[in-house]
């Protein structure tokens, strides 16, 4: 957890304050510890000189005791020890129960060079001594150890009482200086902590300037330096704001795809339509890599060869497979910030994919119109053509082959005729010249007739024809002739593409608001590929075998657009080898409808 400013310098404050106290307290004790030490010393010491000025008799244990009796009276502890580390008298404790000192470091020090001192705990006594060791030389006998002890206890009290005060007066001296160190902390921290909610509103949009303080000092200066810096954030935020919005709106109305890519290929912006075309999640695409979005090996390569240097590329693309569409892409490139003209610094490109599809589909129709209405002229032309020169070159004699000659060129003749009259019939459907007799149609009677003008045909070619149509179906607003011809049309299809031995089936059934027709077949079924194009003028899934039935290939197209003209919808639903379903849907009439009434 972050400690806030205020308790940082607080407690760094205290903490020194509390450091500095410490290293006195510790070098005071250290000091006094020494100088109470050095005295102790110098009173053992003169002791010495005493104990030395009347030395004892070694060789009377009475008088030696009296004279270790009198010595102690200074307050120090007498202990005679001979060279070989025996106790032969002591002020404290009887010399008989204690334990040879010939290993006590001031004996070995008073022996080797006269005089041995120590500070250590005493085993004989239980408690920490000032040792001074002091050898004597009695003449005519061994050298003895006179060892004086004074006890540290007293010491310690004295330092302890000095320490005690020392730590009241360190208490008092931390207590103020702490109290002033937060009071300062904490008018500092409260000024940083203005600065930051000021910083922070700056981030929320909020610029008001921060009031000036008196003071004068850096923070002032810093905060008319934020000051300066939210007014001119302010103004230029509400520039790029506006520039950002007018752009916006301009790619938000276009109907084009547009992105920006940057130079490590992520999304940095696409408007709603290039996530429409790629097929993404608007506003969640921002920030991946196009590879990650996109398969589309064309656009990867555009996009690469504008970032490697390219100065601009024109591509085009098909996306999708069961509905494919085209797309022009143009890709330019960004010039890297503070790149000098004629560098090849790119920051990104920009990417814009235009949809052409219905100028593709529209440019295919035109060519197959165009390639479909010479060559159904074609054919029949040609053979009315062939045929009459050979009656022209003498085959008017021949009373055998001249009827059938002539009924050729008056089948063709016919076929033109019904080309030409399909032609013209689609031209004024498509310029909204066809005038409609709206009123109610009844789909039972629509249907009764259409099936007994097929039943004929299918008879002929040994299909079985059946119509349901339950009771109680709401009758149809439009034109009953053409609806007539829409039907008509579906049965000859179903008849003429339905092998011997299959069925065709007519039903009827109401919808929400409308209602269905439908005619099925067992016949040879359209490919899914061909199932969006069927309804296009000329197209044919099987050309050759539509023009041996003697097909215009324009009835489907002439259909969809009267349904379309009445309001209504068709499609289609087939499997090959299986058959097809071809529906269409008419709205139905309300009873209270003036149409019907009539």
């Amino acid at each position: 957890m972050r400690l806030k400013l205020f308790w940082q310098f607080g407690l760094a404050f205290l903490g020194l304050l509390l450091a500095v106290l410490l290293a006195v307290d510790i070098f005071a004790a250290r000091t006094l510890r020494r100088d109470y030490l050095r005295d102790a010393f110098d009173q053992l010491a003169a002791l010495g000189k005493v104990a030395q000025a009347r030395p004892p008799q070694l060789d009377d244990p009475t008088a030696l005791r009296s004279w270790v009796a009198w010595l102690a009276q200074g307050g120090a502890r007498i202990t005679v020890i001979s060279a070989d580390g025996r106790v032969l008298a002591d002020s404290a404790h009887d010399p008989e129960a204690m334990e040879n000192h010939a290993g006590r470091p001031e004996i070995r020090q008073a022996l080797a060079s006269g005089e041995g001192r120590s500070v250590r705990h005493s085993d004989t006594l239980d408690r920490d001594l000032v040792y001074l060791a002091l050898r004597q030389q009695p003449a005519g006998g061994q050298a003895v150890v006179l060892r004086l002890a004074l006890p540290l206890k007293r010491i310690d009290e004295a330092l302890a009482e000095i320490r005690w005060r020392l730590a009241g007066a360190s208490l008092v001296i931390l207590l103020v200086a702490g109290t002033i160190a937060l009071g300062v902390s904490r008018a500092f921290s409260a000024r940083v902590r203005r600065l930051e909610a000021f910083s922070r509103r700056v981030a929320d949009g909020d610029f008001r300037p921060l009031p000036l303080e008196r003071r004068g000092d850096e923070l002032t200066a810093l905060t008319r330096s934020l000051n300066e810096t939210a007014a001119r954030l302010d103004q230029t935020i509400r520039t790029l704001t506006d520039e950002r919005n007018r752009s916006a709106a301009i790619l938000r109305s276009m109907v084009e795809g547009v992105a920006v890519i940057s130079a490590e290929e992520r999304i940095l912006f696409c408007n709603e339509a290039f996530a429409r075309i790629l097929g993404l999640q608007a506003g969640k695409s921002e920030g991946r890599r196009l590879v990650e979005v996109t398969r589309q090996a064309e656009l990867l390569g555009v996009v690469k060869q504008v970032l490697a240097g390219r100065e601009g590329v024109r591509s085009w693309l098909v996306m999708g497979t069961v509905r494919p569409r085209s797309f022009a892409v143009t890709a330019a490139p960004i010039a890297a910030a503070g790149a000098n003209a004629g560098t090849e610094a790119t920051a990104g490109a920009v990417l814009v994919l235009h949809d052409i599809s219905e100028l593709r589909r529209l440019e295919r129709v035109r060519r197959d119109f165009v390639a479909n209405v010479s060559h159904e002229f074609k054919t029949p032309l040609t053979a009315i053509q062939g045929f009459a020169e050979t009656l022209l070159a003498g085959a008017l004699e021949d009373q055998e082959n001249r009827p059938r000659f002539l009924e050729i060129i008056s089948e063709h003749a016919r076929r033109l005729g019904r080309l030409t009259d399909d032609l013209l019939k689609l031209a004024q459907i498509e310029a909204e010249q066809m005038e409609l007799d709206f009123r109610a149609v009844s789909v039972a009677e629509l249907i009764e007739g259409c099936v007994e003008t097929t039943r004929l045909r299918a008879e002929q070619k040994q299909l079985t024809l059946a119509a349901e149509c339950p009771d109680g179906l709401p009758a149809v607003g439009g034109d009953r002739a053409r609806l007539a011809e829409v039907l008509q049309n579906l049965l000859d299809n179903a008849v003429q593409y339905t092998p011997a031995g299959g069925r065709v089936t007519l039903r009827a059934r109401a919808a929400e608001r409308e209602v269905i027709i439908t005619v099925s077949d067992t016949g040879i079924g359209i490919p899914q590929a061909d199932q969006e194009r069927i309804f296009e003028r000329f197209y044919r899934v099987d050309a050759a075998r539509s023009r041996e039935v003697g097909g215009t290939g324009l009835g489907l197209s002439i259909a969809k657009h009267i349904v379309e003209a009445h309001g209504g919808r068709i499609w289609v639903e087939s499997t090959v080898g299986q058959g097809s379903d071809f529906h269409f849907s008419i709205p139905a009439m309300s009873p209270s409808s003036e149409v019907f009434r009539a």
